[in-house]
């Protein structure tokens, strides 16, 4: 019996993982369009820092003979003889909130014109319940020339990766699994208990694992807008939030989320797949959106307050000098995707300040590229009238604020993780 061959198509913040982890039980094709990507991935180097040097060289094979092991490539044909392809890309939403399929469907595209009879085709981008079987697989269909559920068919195993933690890696994550056919279902849950230490569930149907992983981070969205709202409402009080819920999470049933900025390539996006759908049955979601709102008004809010607190001590707002301490969606990442930073940002620019961004684990570029804002890797050595804390990164929480702000200057905390120092102001 021939051995199986995986094909992962995508290698970012969730496919390069994935397939890292498949390479140390399976021979393993990684492919990208980006032939950057592939470059630096093949000499041992992953940007993203989602795998370290060592542990990526320890996988890699010069080429895609059957042996264990990961081979990256940007050529088509290189990954026809495998006979499982999974899918990593990421499903987005444009600036109207409204999905964006096409790189998924492109994706599927791809994976058509190798698709052979007797493969398995496993999506784990996050997207709306049906996607996979209604726009997906008509594509694998149409570009194949093959039948569905007859010559070829299809999973679903929505990915949990979180990016940055370097705990809960993904093979330590249990694994949702689903498949087209009760047949299909099996094989694809056995494929991922080879690598999966934390276990397999097993869904009935596609449809049901979809809609499963889109209520996970629906669900994370309305609590954090729940936490959100209070701290608003908290702060109107001059009543400390943090205080607050580290009082109430003295209960055993309490839910311990905190008030921030909600970005990233799920919790601030997964919402809008669900709203979409639910929409397309007639069905507007209140709370689901209520709680996108709240937290899509965060960064305004933050700079609002900000400003409120300058002008309690008299500093003047116009060529005010803001100092922004992190860019990127969480701590300890350098992934800038969906960030919320950047409406601070922007909201602070609105008042006529001048912002300076300053993040150690950002990549620049990608920052001027997606915003087109400078982001230093170190701070720029002037006083400050305003210090904003947004994101936790480990780094901050040694920085001397002392030689950087003036002498009433302002500084706001947003994570609550400045703890030698007296803040003005935290949500």
């Amino acid at each position: 019996m021939k051995k199986d061959k995986i094909a992962i198509i995508g290698l970012g913040y969730v496919g390069l993982p994935l397939a890292r982890l498949f390479a140390t039980k399976f021979s393993v094709l990684g492919f990208d369009i980006n032939s950057d990507r592939i470059s630096e991935l093949m000499s041992g180097i992953d940007s993203t820092l989602e795998v370290d040097k060592e542990t990526l060289q320890s996988v890699l094979v010069d080429d895609d003979s059957e042996s264990n092991g990961l081979f990256c490539t940007n050529q088509l044909d290189k990954i026809k003889d495998c006979n499982y392809y999974i899918i990593t890309v990421p499903t987005p939403v444009d600036k109207n909130n409204r999905p964006i399929l096409t790189p998924l469907i492109k994706a599927s595209e791809t994976i058509g014109a190798v698709l052979k009879k007797g493969d398995i085709v496993v999506y784990e981008s996050t997207v709306y319940p049906g996607a996979t079987e209604e726009d997906c697989v008509p594509v694998l269909e149409s570009v194949s020339g093959l039948k569905f559920n007859k010559d070829f068919f299809a999973g679903y195993s929505p990915e949990r990766i979180n990016p940055g933690d370097k705990e809960h890696t993904v093979e330590k994550i249990l694994k949702v699994t689903s498949g087209s056919t009760p047949e299909t279902g099996l094989k694809v849950d056995n494929l991922y208990k080879c690598v999966i230490t934390a276990g397999t569930h097993l869904a009935p149907t596609i449809k049901v694992a979809e809609a499963a992983k889109v209520i996970e981070n629906s669900q994370r969205d309305i609590n954090i807008a729940f936490v959100n709202e209070l701290a608003k409402i908290f702060n109107l009080m001059n009543i400390n939030t943090h205080d607050v819920l580290e009082a109430a999470s003295t209960k055993w049933n309490f839910l311990p989320f905190k008030p921030g900025l909600v970005g990233g390539h799920c919790i601030g996006v997964d919402p809008y797949y669900l709203a979409q759908k639910a929409q397309e049955y007639g069905y507007n979601p209140e709370i689901i959106l209520a709680g996108r709102r709240m937290n899509d008004s965060m960064g305004s809010y933050v700079a609002s307050e900000v400003i409120k607190a300058m002008i309690q001590k008299d500093i003047n707002i116009k060529g005010a000098e803001v100092l922004i301490l992190g860019i990127t969606f969480k701590e300890n990442c350098p992934d800038v995707r969906n960030t919320r930073a950047v409406d601070v940002i922007n909201s602070l620019k609105e008042y006529n300040t001048i912002v300076t961004v300053h993040d150690p684990w950002a990549n620049s570029n990608e920052v001027q590229r997606e915003y087109g804002l400078t982001s230093y890797k170190e701070i720029p050595p002037k006083k400050y009238d305003s210090i904003v804390l947004t994101v936790a990164h480990n780094e901050f929480k040694n920085l001397d604020l002392d030689i950087l702000k003036k002498n009433n200057s302002v500084i706001y905390d947003v994570k609550n993780s400045l703890e030698d120092y007296q803040k003005d102001k935290s949500l």
